[in-house]
């Protein structure tokens, strides 16, 4: 029970705190440790081969690596007097791995530049969450690349953590939270990281193969709640969620699109190249800025309806 209790505690530290911007920070320590052993293993010489093995090497480590100060915080804290302690130290450390407020707030900031017809620096605010070249984007496509950011987002910056939590206390969170870093900074198809980041790739889709999942259903159930068309979010998480270039996007984006009626989608520029992404939903309403909202509590509901299932599971 004291481990569901330390879910909820985390939720609500990231909640009222959110997540702090420092070197310090777990995510940005796990970071630089990514690029020091980046540093030493990836030659742009080596074979394809050599390439992939040496990507799971770095895996290799950081996952080992992040495993074994997930279990000393975990046995740091339990020798602390106190179960306030305890449950305070560990709910400290999981805030870090999830990342609910950032995300919203975010998300938040984008729709009031969009109603103060600031496009200009809307513009440059989606490009901070996003991949994509946002210089031209009108309205409705900065608000699609908003909803669809926020959408998978929730899989690996919400869900997923505090599924391993639930699962394998805060060792396995923190492994994961490693695992996403590494996907996050390695697994691009491009030239440099093709070979040499296909195991963080890889290993970060079989990570969120079940937390995707479960947040398609999470979505559902938050669009009942939202009384939203969860008819229409059903649907379209079973016609169009495979449709996603990841095999994990697309359970959260095309829910998140049946339960607002509209579609995601469409073309991206990529460093000016363009690429089309298969749609999901149908554009029954017209995207604009009020969707991101939406979109927002769609998240929030989806977090509170898995923390409180989790809770009454365990």
């Amino acid at each position: 029970m004291s481990s569901m209790i330390i879910a909820v505690v985390a939720f609500l530290i990231d909640a009222l705190i959110g997540d702090p911007r420092s070197k310090f920070h777990p995510v940005v320590l796990i970071g630089n440790l990514i690029s020091l052993l980046e540093k030493i293993l990836r030659h742009d010489l080596d074979s394809p081969m050599k390439k992939i093995f040496k990507g799971g090497i770095l895996v290799s480590v950081i996952v080992i690596s992040s495993l074994i100060v997930g279990i000393s915080i975990e046995n740091f804290s339990r020798e602390l007097p106190g179960l306030v302690a305890q449950i305070f130290i560990q709910a400290t450390v999981l805030s870090f791995m999830i990342s609910p407020r950032s995300l919203g707030d975010a998300a938040r900031e984008i729709y009031f530049l969009l109603e103060r017809e600031d496009i200009v620096r809307a513009r440059e605010k989606v490009g901070w969450i996003v991949g994509r070249d946002t210089q031209n984007l009108n309205e409705a496509e900065i608000s699609r690349a908003t909803i669809e950011t926020v959408a998978e987002n929730t899989v690996d910056g919400v869900i997923s953590p505090l599924f391993y939590f639930a699962i394998g206390g805060l060792p396995l969170a923190v492994a994961y939270r490693a695992i996403n870093t590494m996907d996050s900074m390695l697994g691009y198809k491009n030239e440099k990281y093709f070979y040499f980041g296909r195991v963080a790739a890889r290993l970060d889709d079989v990570a969120n193969f079940i937390p995707a999942r479960i947040t398609g259903l999470l979505f559902i159930g938050a669009a009942i709640i939202l009384k939203l068309d969860y008819k229409n979010a059903f649907k379209m998480m079973r016609r169009d969620a495979k449709k996603h270039p990841s095999p994990n996007g697309g359970w959260a984006e095309a829910t998140v699109a049946g339960a607002l009626n509209i579609r995601l989608g469409g073309v991206n520029y990529y460093f000016g190249e363009k690429h089309f992404r298969a749609y999901m939903g149908e554009p029954t309403e017209i995207l604009e800025a009020a969707h991101i909202l939406g979109t927002i509590r769609l998240m929030y509901t989806a977090t509170i309806l898995f923390l409180i299932i989790i809770c009454a599971v365990y």
